[in-house]
């Protein structure tokens, strides 16, 4: 659980990453020619498709957390627990109330 916890947590920085990435590209292509923010196109497909892939994750990875509280073991640091539950709230915030 300590080694998906800490997968959740990188999952969780991509997405920031994709979102500052997304923010960066649409305003730069309003004022012309754009080819992208990274020159590595693969790199940016991956922090994308991670980033955009940790709310599923990052759901699952909560629904386990709230099992290991009913069973009173909690075998991952509280800080870990609380940022990817934080990360969380902000994702579902995004999705469902951001205009994109």
């Amino acid at each position: 659980m300590r080694f998906f916890s800490r997968v959740v947590f990188i999952c969780n920085c991509c997405f920031i990453i994709a979102v500052i990435l997304r923010l960066y590209e649409n305003a730069h292509k309003k004022n012309g020619n754009f080819n992208g923010a990274i020159q590595i196109q693969s790199l940016e497909s991956t922090l994308v498709i991670l980033g955009y892939g940790a709310v599923f994750i990052n759901l699952i990875f909560n629904i386990f957390i709230l099992g290991s509280f009913a069973i009173k073991k909690q075998p991952i640091a509280k800080w870990l627990i609380w940022s990817n539950f934080l990360f969380l709230l902000l994702q579902v915030y995004y999705f469902l109330f951001s205009n994109f």
